[in-house]
């Protein structure tokens, strides 16, 4: 099998896959990576700047945000890739 544009973005597509599927409750939560994690910081409101986030808020942030907005396009990608797959064979 060769590396090509193709096996790159499925594999691509299966990372996104693995992280839309994470469950808050059963898995994050456990090991301290539920939303509530995320403390937002106090002097830096006050002056109207967003606060510094470390970068385990940044990626909980990233994995709230891939299950909210990529829910509906990975079905469709996921529909397009099985077709071109059984396709190509």
């Amino acid at each position: 099998m060769t590396f090509s544009l193709y096996s790159l973005l499925e594999a691509g597509l299966l990372v996104v896959n693995a992280i839309a599927i994470l469950n808050e409750e059963r898995f994050l939560k456990k090991i301290g990576w539920g939303r509530e994690h995320v403390q937002p910081g106090g002097a830096y409101y006050q002056q109207g700047y967003a606060p510094p986030q470390s970068t385990k808020a940044q990626i909980i942030n990233l994995v709230n945000s891939v299950r909210t907005v990529m829910r509906f396009p990975l079905i469709i990608l996921n529909a397009v890739t099985i077709v071109l797959l059984l396709l190509a064979g």
